[in-house]
């Protein structure tokens, strides 16, 4: 029966520790690309600006007469 190399097992336990805090910390400097689901909050007032909020409103008003 073979041996187990533990430091091959410990090395590979390092590298994942390593590969772990590397997309944390992209994640800290990229908060946008986590947050896919969240509302942001400008969204909301750059569509409020020039677009109609209503499917006719862009029409102008019958005239009466």
């Amino acid at each position: 029966m073979a041996t187990p190399n533990y430091s091959y097992e410990k090395r590979q336990r390092e590298l994942a520790k390593k590969r772990k805090n590397e997309e944390k910390r992209q994640r800290k400097l990229n908060p946008k690309d986590g947050a896919e689901g969240l509302p942001d909050d400008n969204a909301p007032a750059a569509a409020a600006e020039g677009a109609p909020t209503e499917p006719g409103s862009d029409k102008p008003a019958p005239a009466a007469g």
